[in-house]
């Protein structure tokens, strides 16, 4: 379940978004944070408490970062007004008004996350597609993770509709290769892989696609993410967290077990002629 703590010890998403696009900017000017803080006769334990989420930066501070580093228009308005948004609780939030790719800020928490626990009721999860089917999918809807984001990653726990492995995407062919990768990631033991299948009926993943993204840190909470055709939501909030994770639990209920779940991906992958 989600974990509580302090305000403090306890960064919102924007905080960490904006601690780690701040970091960015000072090594894109080509800076240590010695050199920063020295420019700005400041500590350099200031500048480390910033790019680590640790503290959160007045606006005004924000905007005389980005000067040092030579950070100009939209791109530093966009900075600043996140830096005052990082000050506020919200239940949910969407980077697409904010920053110039918002689909970054998943790849960031995804690479920060020690686990994942991920829900799919059409397609394959971005993190266990092949390059193939990756590309089928970004040429006909919207886009998933490009492979070198993949390369690396957390222990992911996925679970799947029956429909993601019986739907064709790009042709047979295509589909048996996605299939098998599938299976030999399951069994390369950093992915758990757990199919509902449709004699399950309704189940508590009707609603939509969703994954959990769990930190190593205690102080850092959980974070859900629910990809839309409106734009990316974050929600942080302990009650709706723990709707997610209650959902969650009661998919692995309905789903078949982890090698029942293969034997089903297998005889799927067979009758991709």
């Amino acid at each position: 379940m989600a974990r509580n703590s302090s305000p403090e010890q306890n960064p919102t998403l924007r905080a960490r978004r904006l601690a780690l696009e701040l970091l960015r900017r000072r090594e894109a000017a080509g800076l240590t944070r010695e050199e920063a803080a020295r420019q700005l006769e400041w500590s350099t334990s200031t500048i480390f408490r910033i790019e680590t989420g640790r503290s959160r930066p007045q606006p005004g501070n924000v905007r005389v970062l980005l000067e040092l580093y030579g950070v100009t228009g939209p791109e530093r308005d966009g900075l600043i007004r996140l830096s005052r948004e990082a000050r506020q609780p919200g239940w949910w939030h969407s980077f697409r008004d904010i920053l110039p790719n918002p689909y970054e800020v998943y790849i960031g928490l995804e690479a920060g996350a020690a686990s994942i626990r991920n829900f799919e009721p059409v397609v394959i999860p971005g993190l266990l597609q092949t390059e193939e089917y990756a590309r089928q999918t970004l040429r006909n809807g919207p886009g998933e993770l490009d492979r070198e984001d993949v390369e690396d990653r957390p222990r992911l726990w996925a679970v799947l509709d029956e429909a993601v492995i019986r739907r064709v995407v790009g042709g047979p062919e295509v589909m048996r290769e996605q299939l098998r990768h599938l299976i030999d990631c399951a069994e390369q033991g950093k992915t758990t892989l757990q199919v509902v299948p449709f004699g399950a009926g309704a189940h508590a993943g009707t609603t939509g696609p969703f994954v959990i993204l769990e930190f190593p840190e205690p102080t850092d909470p959980d974070v859900v993410y629910v990809e839309t055709l409106a734009g990316d939501i974050y929600l942080e909030a302990s009650p709706d967290v723990d709707r997610y994770t209650l959902a969650f639990a009661r998919l692995l209920a309905a789903a078949l077990h982890p090698d029942d779940s293969v034997r089903l991906v297998q005889q799927a992958a067979g009758t991709m002629t």
